[in-house]
């Protein structure tokens, strides 16, 4: 049988990483060096895959014999951007802004083969319903859980599940930051199959 080709994760994610560890192939991350600044009047979504594909790229051409998985995550409310919080006071701004709202995460996994001349990229929305929030509920969760990493301020896999009414999704991972059934779809068209390559 042949050996599969090295597979990379250009994230610094450790989300991502614990995701892509479920699929049991073995795997190296390496941290890419992209400039995340959004482009004048560039809408969430595109955005997402632009970056996806930019980090995949960038590790790529250091690695080109490998496949390289890239992924980034914006979430979206009233047509804007909402980031990675970064700071308590950012993240209460965030949550109050969300409380009783529907807000899209458009999470973006790309994958790419330079030694092929593979490169795609794949969205995978996910549309969260956010309970009504009340100041008191938003600081004992941030206290608690302290997600200034996470884009949009809650972490649906661990307490922040108790901020949501509803998650609508047809990836059940994209949340968390990696949507895997879209990244297997790609490591398939790169040529590596996630079946055959795990252990």
């Amino acid at each position: 049988m042949d050996t599969p080709p090295a597979l990379i994760l250009a994230s610094t994610s450790r989300y991502r990483r614990e995701l892509l560890a479920r699929l049991r192939i073995a795997f190296d991350v390496v941290a890419p060096a992209v400039d995340e600044t959004p482009l004048p009047g560039e809408a969430p979504a595109a955005l997402a895959q632009r970056l996806a594909l930019a980090k995949a790229h960038a590790v790529a051409a250091q690695h080109p014999q490998a496949v390289v998985i890239g992924s980034d995550q914006v979430a979206e409310l009233d047509g804007q951007a909402i980031g990675k919080p970064g700071s308590h006071a950012r993240a209460v701004e965030q949550l109050r802004a969300m409380s009783g709202r529907r807000v899209v995460f458009h999470t973006a996994v790309a994958v790419v083969c330079a030694a092929h001349g593979f490169a795609d990229v794949k969205l995978a929305p996910v549309t969260v319903h956010f309970r009504t929030l009340d100041d008191a509920q938003i600081e004992r969760y941030l206290r608690l859980e302290q997600p200034y990493d996470c884009a949009g301020s809650a972490k649906s896999e661990s307490l922040g599940i108790a901020l949501l009414e509803a998650i609508d999704s047809d990836d059940p991972t994209a949340l968390v930051g990696l949507p895997l059934m879209r990244t297997c779809a790609l490591l398939r068209a790169a040529g590596l199959d996630p079946i055959a390559a795990a252990s």
